[in-house]
């Protein structure tokens, strides 16, 4: 199944103007976390299909689809941030991302929808320390109703040099 679930962005110019205060995040599910990633990055949502694996990646990547003629790369992000893994289901989605002008498919277990969200509103990320937690691609933490919204730099992370996706001079 390879249908188009949504196309992004969906934020009017004028909107973006009028409220240089706020963001637009897409929100998704990585097991019980909530995440919200900025909306300016998303390009469309595609149900999962199976990628074709790539000899001796990384186990995050789980290979490459041909998105109308363009071989994008599938990086699981449960995987990829140490979360328990999750079947794949009928709720599972790739997030097809445009990151430092490269293509880049993430995979999901569900997107939740699209917030305006004041930056008045995050909270700057929790300072763990010398811990081993990798904070560095967590750009804030958002309370929503009763939510708990981890807000991430998805850029920074897929660009990141452990990646492998985007070249050193990019």
């Amino acid at each position: 199944m390879n249908t188009s679930v949504q196309s992004a962005p969906m934020a009017s110019a004028s909107g973006r103007a009028a409220s240089q205060n706020s963001a637009e995040y897409l929100t998704f599910r990585l097991g019980a976390e909530e995440y919200g990633i900025d909306i300016l990055r998303v390009q469309e949502i595609r149900s999962f299909e199976e990628p074709t694996r790539i000899a001796n990646a990384p186990p995050f990547i789980k290979g490459v689809v041909n998105l109308r003629g363009v071989i994008v790369p599938v990086v699981d992000l449960r995987i990829k941030l140490g979360c328990e893994k999750v079947e794949y289901n009928s709720f599972t989605v790739v997030i097809v991302l445009n990151v430092k002008g490269r293509v880049v498919g993430a995979v999901v277990d569900s997107v939740s929808d699209v917030l305006e969200l004041e930056r008045d509103h995050i909270k700057p990320a929790p300072d763990m320390g010398n811990s081993a937690v990798d904070t560095a691609f967590i750009t804030g933490i958002a309370s929503v109703a009763e939510r708990m919204l981890i807000l991430m730099d998805i850029e920074s992370l897929m660009s990141s040099p452990d990646m492998g996706l985007m070249d050193a001079a990019a």
